[in-house]
Protein backbone atom coordinates (compact mmCIF):
# COMPACT_ATOMS: atom_id res chain seq x y z
CA UNK A 1 0.00 0.00 0.00
CA UNK A 2 1.86 2.94 -1.27
CA UNK A 3 2.14 6.22 0.83
CA UNK A 4 0.03 4.19 4.07
CA UNK A 5 1.51 4.79 7.09
CA UNK A 6 0.19 3.54 10.37
CA UNK A 7 0.84 2.66 14.04
CA UNK A 8 -0.67 -0.08 15.21
CA UNK A 9 -0.40 -2.17 18.64
CA UNK A 10 -2.46 -4.46 19.42
CA UNK A 11 -2.29 -7.05 22.15
CA UNK A 12 -4.02 -10.26 21.67
CA UNK A 13 -5.18 -13.02 24.03
CA UNK A 14 -6.33 -16.18 23.55
CA UNK A 15 -7.13 -18.95 25.56
CA UNK A 16 -7.18 -22.98 24.66
CA UNK A 17 -10.48 -25.03 24.20
CA UNK A 18 -12.30 -25.37 27.36
CA UNK A 19 -9.42 -23.19 29.35
CA UNK A 20 -7.32 -26.84 29.66
CA UNK A 21 -3.77 -26.35 30.55
CA UNK A 22 -2.05 -27.95 27.46
CA UNK A 23 0.64 -25.38 26.28
CA UNK A 24 3.80 -27.60 27.75
CA UNK A 25 6.73 -25.64 28.55
CA UNK A 26 8.68 -28.49 26.51
CA UNK A 27 7.44 -26.66 23.19
CA UNK A 28 5.60 -23.69 23.75
CA UNK A 29 8.83 -22.01 22.40
CA UNK A 30 8.82 -23.52 18.98
CA UNK A 31 4.85 -22.93 19.42
CA UNK A 32 5.46 -19.06 19.54
CA UNK A 33 8.20 -19.31 16.90
CA UNK A 34 5.81 -20.59 14.76
CA UNK A 35 2.96 -18.34 15.68
CA UNK A 36 5.16 -15.68 14.94
CA UNK A 37 6.26 -16.47 11.64
CA UNK A 38 2.12 -16.89 10.50
CA UNK A 39 2.12 -13.32 11.66
CA UNK A 40 5.95 -12.08 10.12
CA UNK A 41 4.15 -14.50 6.84
CA UNK A 42 1.35 -11.79 6.64
CA UNK A 43 3.64 -8.99 7.02
CA UNK A 44 3.01 -8.04 10.58
CA UNK A 45 5.70 -7.94 13.04
CA UNK A 46 5.70 -9.60 16.59
CA UNK A 47 6.49 -7.21 19.66
CA UNK A 48 6.31 -9.77 22.57
CA UNK A 49 4.87 -13.20 22.83
CA UNK A 50 4.15 -15.28 26.08
CA UNK A 51 1.34 -16.61 27.87
CA UNK A 52 0.57 -19.61 30.27
CA UNK A 53 -0.30 -23.55 29.77
CA UNK A 54 -3.81 -22.39 29.51
CA UNK A 55 -3.52 -18.53 27.38
CA UNK A 56 -1.27 -16.65 24.71
CA UNK A 57 -0.79 -12.83 25.12
CA UNK A 58 0.78 -11.34 21.67
CA UNK A 59 1.62 -8.12 20.93
CA UNK A 60 1.55 -7.04 17.78
CA UNK A 61 2.51 -4.02 15.34
CA UNK A 62 -0.40 -4.65 12.54
CA UNK A 63 0.03 -3.53 9.21
CA UNK A 64 -3.57 -2.17 7.87
CA UNK A 65 -3.29 -4.76 4.66
CA UNK A 66 -5.26 -7.28 6.64
CA UNK A 67 -8.14 -7.40 9.79
CA UNK A 68 -7.40 -8.35 13.02
CA UNK A 69 -9.94 -10.99 12.62
CA UNK A 70 -8.79 -12.92 9.73
CA UNK A 71 -5.47 -13.08 11.02
CA UNK A 72 -6.17 -14.58 14.44
CA UNK A 73 -8.91 -17.17 12.68
CA UNK A 74 -5.33 -18.16 10.27
CA UNK A 75 -3.31 -17.93 13.27
CA UNK A 76 -5.46 -20.36 15.20
CA UNK A 77 -6.02 -22.83 12.73
CA UNK A 78 -2.47 -23.30 11.19
CA UNK A 79 -1.21 -23.16 15.07
CA UNK A 80 -4.13 -25.81 16.13
CA UNK A 81 -2.97 -28.08 12.53
CA UNK A 82 0.94 -27.59 13.53
CA UNK A 83 0.32 -28.73 17.21
CA UNK A 84 -2.49 -31.83 16.36
CA UNK A 85 0.33 -32.64 13.76
CA UNK A 86 2.87 -32.76 16.21
CA UNK A 87 1.41 -35.15 18.31
CA UNK A 88 1.73 -32.95 21.58
CA UNK A 89 -1.52 -33.72 23.22
CA UNK A 90 -3.37 -36.28 23.62
CA UNK A 91 -6.70 -35.90 21.57
CA UNK A 92 -7.27 -32.75 19.53
CA UNK A 93 -6.10 -29.63 20.06
CA UNK A 94 -8.38 -26.60 19.47
CA UNK A 95 -8.67 -22.92 20.68
CA UNK A 96 -11.40 -21.20 22.73
CA UNK A 97 -13.56 -19.52 20.14
CA UNK A 98 -12.90 -15.38 20.12
CA UNK A 99 -10.31 -13.49 21.50
CA UNK A 100 -9.60 -10.31 23.27
CA UNK A 101 -7.88 -7.23 21.49
CA UNK A 102 -6.69 -4.25 23.32
CA UNK A 103 -4.76 -1.30 21.26
CA UNK A 104 -2.57 0.79 22.44
CA UNK A 105 -0.12 3.88 21.95
CA UNK A 106 3.81 3.69 20.97
CA UNK A 107 4.38 5.14 24.78
CA UNK A 108 2.54 1.94 26.40
CA UNK A 109 4.70 -0.51 23.73
CA UNK A 110 7.44 -1.26 27.11
CA UNK A 111 5.54 -1.49 29.66
CA UNK A 112 2.59 -3.96 27.54
CA UNK A 113 5.90 -6.07 26.57
CA UNK A 114 7.35 -6.16 30.15
CA UNK A 115 3.62 -7.30 30.96
CA UNK A 116 3.71 -9.91 28.68
CA UNK A 117 7.21 -11.10 29.39
CA UNK A 118 6.13 -11.63 33.04
CA UNK A 119 3.33 -13.63 32.79
CA UNK A 120 4.61 -16.23 34.96
CA UNK A 121 4.53 -13.53 37.90
CA UNK A 122 1.30 -12.03 37.22
CA UNK A 123 -0.33 -15.39 37.61
CA UNK A 124 1.06 -16.52 40.74
CA UNK A 125 -1.54 -13.68 41.65
CA UNK A 126 -4.10 -13.25 39.18
CA UNK A 127 -6.05 -16.15 37.48
CA UNK A 128 -6.38 -15.58 33.93
CA UNK A 129 -10.37 -14.94 34.39
CA UNK A 130 -9.18 -12.17 36.75
CA UNK A 131 -7.15 -10.89 34.15
CA UNK A 132 -8.67 -10.74 31.34
CA UNK A 133 -12.10 -8.85 33.15
CA UNK A 134 -9.25 -6.55 34.09
CA UNK A 135 -8.01 -6.28 30.80
CA UNK A 136 -11.82 -5.85 29.48
CA UNK A 137 -12.95 -3.92 32.30
CA UNK A 138 -9.96 -1.08 31.65
CA UNK A 139 -10.72 -0.80 27.71
CA UNK A 140 -13.83 -0.29 28.80
CA UNK A 141 -15.32 -2.44 26.59
CA UNK A 142 -18.81 -4.07 27.25
CA UNK A 143 -19.49 -8.08 27.18
CA UNK A 144 -21.80 -10.66 28.51
CA UNK A 145 -21.14 -12.92 31.43
CA UNK A 146 -21.67 -15.74 29.26
CA UNK A 147 -19.11 -15.40 26.23
CA UNK A 148 -16.22 -14.68 28.75
CA UNK A 149 -14.02 -17.50 29.20
CA UNK A 150 -15.18 -20.03 31.64
CA UNK A 151 -13.39 -20.65 34.55
CA UNK A 152 -11.49 -24.37 34.71
CA UNK A 153 -14.03 -26.86 37.05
Amino acid sequence: MANTYTQIHIQAVFAVQDRQSLIKNEWKDELYKYITGIIQNHDHKVLQINGMSDHIHILIGMRPSQSLSDLMKLLKQHSSKWINNKGFVNGKFSWQAGFGAFSYSKSDVPKVINYIKNQEKHHQIRSFQDEYLQLLNEFNIEFEERYIFKPIE
